[in-house]
């Protein structure tokens, strides 16, 4: 198989890098549907023969998976699609929504050699397309291993816990998946708009688990209808997978007015059509002001819009450069219509007199010196405050794990001391058996980050069984965690 398409190994020089196309601004602000469609065959096959096909390939390591590009790339060049996407669902849980969802340029593109000369190669426009190459044609093989007789429970369907399952119902394992809510999938249908990844994404996915043999059960929350104590009489192991939901506060007067909501509970009503708060977030026709400038900042602006906000302002306290959101995400905010105010500190809410927000008070900032991280710390300018006139102030400052109530068994294992749960290499927690991942573990976090948790701590729970199952008569000693 020649690894590189006609032009050889000098191919980015003479062929550009291609994005997959995208729908018009005005078109899209219009529905919730994905904005970016397939590069056709021919695209595909000229953009991965731009890969180099370096030695030590970077891209390899700036994925946290540790995805085969390379490999998939040349199959690509070559027009070997299935061999191409084989290799990618190799290393990867669920790489047709990773494609989507993932920051590249943050990734694998941002390591990629080519940035040096030209541009990266699109690495997820191409990781996409053999994967719905191959999902369209039905040939992604669900074999699994025969039964081994032993019962896992996860905790939490959201990226972590898929993966888990997947790799476990794939050894053998039978597998049963806890969801609180009515909905699977949990971050990825309630937090991430539609406009990123749509609805029916997911769902095929999780239909893959489920003709792997995997179990899935909505509506029960782990730590109140059924303890943790349950479920290990009941199951060899449990990963817990449950995310880290709980908003960080607005720490400013006015934080209680009405108007003022969470990211989250914005996002899944609009997103899923149920108010988690009970009454719905009326945006149509009002001005919208974001506080916070990462993802769920992003998703907040580009779904106020989408529901006829009159305005939707962000509120950043750093500048662009400082920004931890998505470049492409703030691209597609900006093309949108949505404003971004940079270096501006909301320190305060005002109100009418029956208490309904109507103006964000607000400091100008300006950057220090880097700190060790390399990020700067902004500094109030004397004198610089100025109002922002707002209808609905959302509330994008970032998440935290969620605390269990004192007497909950889960409040017993071991946690850092901002809230996240410890685990060892194996992803195990200070209680034998319970093995955890994800934005619980790490706090909020990339999917590809669950992906990888929830494949390393499946290969935990097996090398943890496989060893009871070898010496049943020996109890097993807690082991000290040390965080990772």
């Amino acid at each position: 198989m020649s690894h590189h398409h006609s032009n050889g190994k000098y191919a980015w020089q003479k062929t550009p890098r291609v994005d997959p196309p995208k729908r018009a601004a005005r078109e899209r602000t219009s529905d919730f549907r994905e904005i970016y469609s397939l590069l056709d065959e021919e695209t595909i096959r000229q953009q991965a023969s731009r890969c180099v096909q370096c030695a030590y390939p970077f891209c390899r390591t700036g994925c946290p998976l540790g995805n085969r590009i390379p490999e998939w790339l040349a199959c690509a060049a070559a027009g070997d699609f299935l061999e191409a996407a084989a290799l990618s669902r190799s290393t990867s849980n669920m790489p047709e929504i990773c494609s989507r969802v993932c920051p590249q340029e943050r990734l694998c593109e941002g390591a990629c050699a080519l940035n040096a000369r030209s541009e990266p190669v699109p690495i997820g426009a191409i990781e996409k397309f053999i994967n719905e190459y191959a999902l369209r044609r039905g040939v992604v093989e669900v074999t699994n291993l025969p039964p081994n007789g032993l019962r896992v429970a996860i905790v939490g369907s959201g990226p972590a816990g898929i993966a888990c399952a997947d790799e476990l119902a794939a050894r053998g394992y039978e597998v049963m998946v806890f969801e609180a809510l009515s909905r699977l999938g949990g971050l990825l249908v309630n937090g991430i708009p539609a406009f990123k990844l749509e609805k029916s994404v997911v769902e095929r996915r999780l239909e893959l688990l489920r003709q792997r043999g995997v179990v899935f059960r909505t509506g029960v929350t782990v730590g109140q209808e059924l303890s943790l104590s349950n479920l290990l009489t009941e199951f060899n192991a449990v990963f817990l997978g449950i995310g880290a939901q709980k908003p960080k506060p607005l720490d400013i007067s006015g934080a209680q007015l009405k108007g003022v909501h969470d990211a989250l509970p914005f996002l899944i009503e609009k997103n899923v059509g149920i108010s988690p708060g009970g009454s719905p977030i009326a945006v149509k026709d009002k001005r919208v002001a974001v506080l916070g400038g990462g993802d769920t900042a992003m998703d907040c602006l580009r779904t106020a819009i989408r529901c006829g906000a009159s305005e939707a302002v962000c509120l950043y306290r750093r500048d662009l450069a400082n920004m931890p959101g998505s470049r492409r995400e703030y691209q597609s905010a900006l093309e949108e219509g949505a404003v971004f105010q940079f270096l501006t500190n909301p320190v305060s809410l005002g109100s009418d007199a029956v208490g309904r927000v109507t103006h964000v008070g607000c400091v100008r900032m300006e950057l220090g010196e880097p700190d060790a991280k390399g990020r700067r710390k902004p500094f109030p300018v004397p004198g610089s405050d100025f109002l922002v006139e707002t209808d609905i102030v959302l509330v994008a400052y970032g998440f935290d794990p969620v605390p269990f109530p004192p007497g909950n068994d889960l409040a017993a294992i071991q946690r850092t001391d901002w809230g996240g749960l410890i685990v060892d290499a194996n992803q195990m927690t200070s209680r034998p058996g319970v093995f955890s991942g994800g934005d619980m573990v790490r706090g909020p976090s990339l999917v590809v980050d669950a992906v990888r948790d929830g494949r390393r701590a499946a290969l935990g729970i097996h090398q943890y069984l496989s060893q009871r199952q070898a010496t049943p008569h020996q109890r097993d000693e807690p082991k000290k965690c040390v965080p990772v």
